[in-house]
């Protein structure tokens, strides 16, 4: 699902600059329908890869350097495959995939990229791991490497989690890589195993809802909630269960073995051994295409990640609350790391506009803040746009 206009842009900004015709490589972005906050306990995640993207234009050189523009920030970088300095910039990201591609035994030669696109930044919608993708696919078709797409994903979470520093999962990567259209993944964190789901949208669409809240509590937040599961399942194994994660957990074990010791640990487990149940079940009634009982499984994620994990906040709760009696939106809840980015509505088509006019000066009264809208539609993963 390429966006024609964007495609044309990057095309022609490439060939003003390089005077050479690109190969075209798409990238999106990813939603995730319900399994939040799973992957680090090894659990599963329903994601999709969705219709926004960042587009490349790629060319190989015959020396090493590497010519990057970003059209989106209008900068430019220019460095070496020799030589990849880390800058706290944008470009890490791509020299990044580089080191790993070069540390996995690829020959990696120069390269000119022209990027831009049009996921929404800050949304949460994982505009750095279709960077990371991309790159990793175009350095796959420049180069003519040997290298499968489970294998470029791994690359680029590594990418992440060594060159530029942050600890993300592997959803992130993974449904942007192997994203179907009209299909949603499940996805074992632990084993990396994965079903296609289908899901059956007729008359229905996703619609995200931005609360444009960033707060600077979700990475100091994010690390403490990964302690106290980690934590809970220290209870469980001093009680003589052999379990090595949440996953492994039941609500029988955590409500006789931590419930009576930590009431927050307890939250904290509980609402991740719920979820884990929520996705499995939630995954039969996409394959009966019951979306209405999905959706309601939807609401219940919602309220365990507000009131039970507490990654909620205010906005993203508001935003919920302002839907949830609405017989057009069938699910709603925060989606991501949380205190932040968007809440993930599946609603009836003909409704988006009249819920969007009415939220939006309700939303800027209650919290002064805009609200920003987005509907995405579940597409292809990251490959080759033929012309």
């Amino acid at each position: 699902m390429a966006n024609n206009s964007i495609t044309e842009k990057i095309q022609q900004a490439f060939q003003e600059r390089f005077s050479e015709t690109p190969i075209i490589v798409r990238s999106p972005g990813r939603i995730n329908l319900i399994g939040e906050h799973t992957d680090y306990n090894k659990g599963f995640v329903l994601p999709a890869a969705i219709d926004k993207a960042i587009y490349f234009a790629f060319s190989a050189r015959k020396d090493d350097k590497i010519e990057l523009v970003s059209l989106d920030f209008d900068t430019t970088f220019s460095g070496s495959v020799s030589e990849l300095t880390k800058s706290g910039k944008w470009s890490d990201y791509v020299l990044g995939v580089v080191e790993q591609f070069q540390k996995h035994g690829f020959a990696i030669g120069g390269f000119n990229c022209v990027f831009g696109g049009d996921i929404p930044l800050g949304a949460g919608l994982s505009s750095s791991a279709a960077l990371e993708n991309g790159i990793g696919f175009g350095l796959k078709e420049m180069f003519n490497l040997n290298i499968d797409p489970i294998e470029m994903v791994k690359l680029s979470q590594k990418a992440e989690n060594e060159f530029v520093g942050v600890q993300c999962g592997i959803m992130d990567q993974f449904a942007s890589m192997m994203g179907k259209k009209d299909q949603v993944i499940r996805l074992d964190c632990d084993s990396l195993d994965y079903v296609y789901e289908p899901i059956v949208m007729e008359g229905m669409k996703i619609l995200l809802l931005n609360t444009n809240v960033h707060h600077s509590l979700a990475s100091s937040e994010y690390n403490t909630r990964r302690q106290q599961c980690e934590e809970g399942v220290r209870i469980l194994q001093h009680n003589g269960l052999a379990i090595d994660s949440l996953r492994d957990a039941t609500m029988e074990m955590i409500d006789r073995y931590i419930k009576p010791v930590d009431p927050i640990i307890y939250n904290r487990c509980k609402y991740i051994v719920e979820e884990k149940e929520r996705l499995l079940t939630g995954c039969e009634d996409l394959e009966k295409g019951n979306v209405e009982a999905f959706g309601k499984k939807m609401f219940r994620t919602h309220e365990g990640l507000s009131k039970e994990y507490e990654v909620s906040c205010p906005e993203l709760d508001y935003l919920v609350d302002c839907v949830k009696d609405n017989p057009n939106v069938l699910g709603a809840r925060m989606m991501g790391g949380g205190f932040g980015g968007c809440t993930i509505n599946i609603i009836k088509e003909g409704a988006i506009d009249a819920l969007v006019e009415t939220l939006k000066p309700q939303y800027k009264a209650h919290t002064g803040l805009d609200l920003d809208y987005y509907v995405a539609v579940i597409s292809d993963g990251t490959g080759l746009i033929n012309d």
